[in-house]
């Protein structure tokens, strides 16, 4: 993406290297994040360089190792953890295993003045987290923070832009190291401060259009807020000349296939719905394994999307809602593909589509204020995830028409009780679950025999790891109440209460 300023962000493994990303993005600033040897030939914009940390030591013979006089002198450089020790290990100081590992909350004490800490006062908590030590810094180097067990836990150079701290300002622990690297971002590189989402909408339609021209573009929506923004955005540069193919593979949620094209035919995105629930149904009969579940769907939507793509015999680019961290988690820190990314896959060589991805430059909550500004529905924007399989693996066992009615129905009510009491957007994921067994009950006096359902809803921040919600006894009471007396087929609701891990968020 053309900026006019940005932070390189060279990663050497650490798991926490996309969080200094955030944390520059939320300074308004634009960064990239690149593997440690792959440092580009055009720097136009490049305003500053940040070292990550690493789960390797120094002294590792694997540890990776770039050349810095490439770096210094050029840029403002600050290492990071791992990146402040490689600077002083190779301009002359020392590293040194640490007695123990150094791991945890710390404060900054004998703090000396550097633009580095403006505003960082004496005991400010930091985090941090390295088996290595830094026990002395190269000639032409000044300490300017310690901590109680750490001397050197940040230093600068007395002559040139060049900067170190052993602990980690990106996690949210370390209480002012957002100002820290304020500091650095701002203070020292000197940005800007343009990079937001209005920015990135105008920048990007211009691009769009310059790049795409006439062209038609075809675009599988999902419903999902990824390819919705994409669709919006896409809309706005080339209009009519984006097609968006929408696929009902018949196990959306109640009235979902509606309700999308509607909304988005709304927004001005030119949209083609195909509904294909019968053919996927058909398919499903007396299919109970999930996996076998999965590829089915799985198959029958490349053929239904690929059936509709070929009927545009004038199309030349395929867009995807693919966004940064996919094509950060697609590298290896050797720029070596390690796991590719794809939204529909399987187009038809024939078809020769260009790719076309809007949002590759953009994280989550970036997407989400980017559609904002385009003014998609919040509703939209702040949609919780869904599978793309949909109820087939919320629908434990083989598939039928009666059992997607109850688990839609069963479904629509949880959801809409989680909106109606203000707790649908404290949650990253809600829904219904079907069992394949029936239990006892009884309602109106008379002995029933009908299915149980369970509700599923957890908080996370990414859904690498994820946390069963606690919500009021008093509102699953009567989410239960609700579902029992409406939903024909239900007479037993439970509520998991199991995290991930051991537990996923999906039950198949």
């Amino acid at each position: 993406m053309n900026n006019s300023q940005k932070i390189i962000i060279l990663d050497f493994g650490s798991q926490t290297t996309q969080l200094i990303a955030r944390r520059v993005r939320e300074l308004r600033t634009f960064c990239e994040i690149l593997p440690y040897n792959k440092f580009p030939e055009d720097t136009d914009g490049v305003i500053g360089v940040i070292l990550s940390g690493s789960p390797l030591s120094v002294y590792d013979p694997s540890a990776f190792k770039i050349d810095l006089s490439a770096i210094r002198g050029r840029f403002p450089v600050l290492g990071i953890c791992y990146g402040a020790q490689y600077i002083s290990h190779t301009l002359g100081g020392k590293v040194e295993a640490a007695g123990t590992r150094e791991y945890g909350r710390a404060n900054l004490c004998d703090l000396e003045k550097s633009p580095l800490l403006e505003g960082i006062g004496e005991g400010s908590q930091v985090w941090m987290s390295h088996g290595d030590t830094i026990t002395a810094i190269p000639a032409g180097f000044r300490r300017i923070a310690s901590t109680q067990k750490v001397r050197f836990a940040a230093f600068e150079s007395e002559s040139e832009p060049v900067w170190g701290v052993q602990f980690h300002p990106e996690v949210a622990h370390s209480t002012d190291g957002k100002k820290l690297l304020e500091n650095f971002v701002v203070g020292i590189c000197g940005s800007r401060q343009e990079w937001s989402p209005a920015s990135f909408v105008s920048s990007t339609v211009a691009e769009l259009k310059a790049e795409l021209g006439n062209d038609r573009v075809i675009l599988g929506l999902s419903g999902g807020v990824d390819s919705s923004v994409a669709a919006v955005l896409l809309s706005r540069a080339i209009g009519d000349n984006l097609t968006c193919i929408f696929v009902n593979h018949g196990l959306l949620r109640k009235n979902e296939y509606e309700s999308v094209i509607a909304n988005y035919s709304g927004l001005g995105v030119n949209i083609i719905g195909v509904d294909a629930s019968e053919t996927f149904l058909n398919a499903l009969e007396g299919v109970t394994d999930p996996e076998q579940k999965r590829k089915i769907i799985g198959r029958l939507f490349v053929e239904t999307f690929n059936a509709e793509a070929s009927k545009i015999k004038d199309a030349r680019w395929l867009a995807q809602g693919t966004i940064y961290p996919d094509r950060i988690e697609s590298l290896n820190i050797t720029g070596k593909t390690i796991k590719s990314h794809h939204n529909v896959g399987g187009l038809p060589k024939e078809m020769n589509l260009k790719l076309c991805e809007p949002l590759k430059w953009l994280f989550k909550d970036e997407v989400r204020e980017v559609g904002l500004e385009l003014g998609i529905p919040r509703e939209l924007v702040f949609r919780h995830p869904f599978p793309g399989p949909g109820l087939a693996i919320r629908i434990l066992g083989a598939v039928d028409r009666e059992s997607v009615r109850i688990a839609q129905e069963a479904d629509d009510i949880f959801i809409g009780a989680l909106r109606r009491h203000g707790l649908y957007d404290k949650i990253w994921q809600a829904g219904v679950i079907l069992l394949p067994n029936k239990t006892v009950g009884v309602m109106g006096d008379e002995r029933t025999y009908e299915q149980a359902v369970v509700l599923r809803a957890v908080t996370s921040s990414d859904a690498m790891t994820a946390d069963w919600a606690d919500l009021p006894h008093s509102f699953l009471a009567e989410v239960s109440n609700d579902i029992i007396r409406n939903v024909k087929g239900v007479n037993r609701v439970c509520y998991d209460i199991s995290s991930k891990p051991p537990a996923t968020i999906e039950w198949e």
